[in-house]
């Protein structure tokens, strides 16, 4: 018996026993299913992780202050102390003292109210420069950003972020509208183009001031040239372990720190925040899919209970073959092409279950399922490998049946 006739007669038997095959082939199915939808779901995940951080910027570090310490011994968290100020970040944006650093940014926030006649809104109010805008990989739905000028004359304008604009206006076409903080009226020149938010704040509820009109005239008080952060973007990503070099050794000479270990600064980057990030959701991911793989566990012993009971049920037609001459190996080469059949039937159903899951499921949840195709056509190998592995002992064991104790079986 050639391959071909082979395949015809396993391919008849399972036909003919449409219910049996189809319970055995759902195992398998949803055993492919769930891990298609389980590595979608880790990879969704992790995209929507890394969006998030590149919201931060590109190629961004971020310089925040040291800790504090009171009289009373008590210790602060990181970015409570004081310690950076607008002329650390002057000294960063010098492209002799660090080449490798393409812009700065430095920040000084406070929340404050804002008043637009009978409405007030509490936000996020940040004094910086004008390059806050690139260094933050930030856009304009309409108007435009701060510049020199502005940040000269300590001028009253601010942009808003959309959702203070929504809720101190009432809309987004709010340029060349008024608001009034600190006994202050500000003109509002621009709106920030909505970005969701970071792992902390929403990037949409906030209003950025020149910072020297934030130092001078609405914070003021003796820490004037203090900044809240340090925004560093790295001149490309291939620098960015260079500018981190050469941020804090800059620093630690501006502030007269001689160890590392003794820095009054922290520096972080996207790139390791991304990093963490990614392992979490790789390690989930894993955890996950291995116990979606335990139900291709079941499925793959499902075929062999299977192929067991055809064994059992079809003892006289194996004699018979075998009485007519079929040697061993074409009936243990049936019984596996079943099982294949089976397992491959199982596994085709299962990924396009899974795909189509993975399309549907966004519509009602929250997370992006990504569709890998590394997933789904080593989903189905599997699914064709289970077939064949647990196929194995029930066909050796059709093969091994003496023809007369099967011609005489009932």
């Amino acid at each position: 018996m050639n391959f071909l006739e082979t395949l015809r007669t396993g391919w008849a038997s399972i036909v003919s026993h449409r219910l049996r095959s189809g319970l055995t082939m759902l195992g398998i199915l949803i055993g492919i299913a769930a891990v298609i939808l389980t590595v979608g779901l880790g990879l969704g995940s992790q995209q929507q992780v890394g969006a998030q951080i590149s919201a931060l910027g590109s190629n961004l570090l971020i310089v925040s202050p040291g800790s504090t310490t009171s009289t009373a011994g008590v210790r602060g968290g990181f970015g409570s102390a004081s310690t950076l100020t607008t002329a650390d970040a002057t000294a960063l944006a010098s492209k002799v003292a660090a080449p490798d650093i393409g812009a700065v940014a430095a920040v000084k926030t406070t929340s404050l109210s804002l008043t637009n006649g009978s409405t007030n809104w509490t936000t996020s109010v940040v004094g910086t420069s004008p390059s806050w805008l690139s260094v933050r990989s930030r856009t304009l739905s309409s108007g435009r950003f701060l510049t020199d000028a502005d940040e000269s004359a300590q001028a009253a304008v601010a942009v808003i972020g959309s959702s203070t604009a929504t809720e101190l206006y009432g809309s987004t076409d709010v340029v060349g509208q008024t608001f009034t903080t600190n006994n202050i009226e500000f003109t509002v020149i621009g709106v920030l183009a909505t970005a969701g938010s970071d792992s902390t704040t929403s990037l949409d509820d906030q209003a950025i001031l020149p910072m020297a009109t934030v130092a001078n005239r609405v914070v003021g008080g003796t820490n004037k040239s203090s900044v809240s952060t340090i925004y560093v973007q790295a001149a490309s990503a291939d620098q960015l372990s260079a500018a981190d070099q050469e941020a804090t050794s800059l620093l630690l000479q501006l502030h007269h720190v001689t160890a590392t270990t003794s820095a009054d600064f922290t520096i972080s980057s996207q790139e390791s925040l991304l990093s963490t990030a990614t392992s979490v959701s790789r390690t989930l991911t894993i955890l996950l899919t291995g116990i979606a793989a335990l139900s291709l566990l079941v499925g793959g012993i499902g075929v062999m209970n299977i192929m067991l009971v055809s064994v059992s049920e079809r003892t006289r037609e194996i004699g018979l073959r075998k009485a007519l001459g079929a040697p061993p190996g074409a009936i243990r080469r049936q019984f596996l092409v079943e099982a294949t059949i089976l397992g491959l039937a199982g596994g085709l159903l299962g990924a396009a279950l899974g795909i189509i899951g993975a399309k549907v499921l966004p519509h009602f949840i929250s997370t992006v399922l990504v569709i890998s195709p590394m997933a789904v056509g080593g989903s189905i190998a599997i699914a064709v490998a289970i077939g064949v592995i647990f196929g194995v002992y029930p066909a050796a064991r059709a093969a091994k049946l003496a023809p007369i104790d099967a011609l005489r079986s009932e």
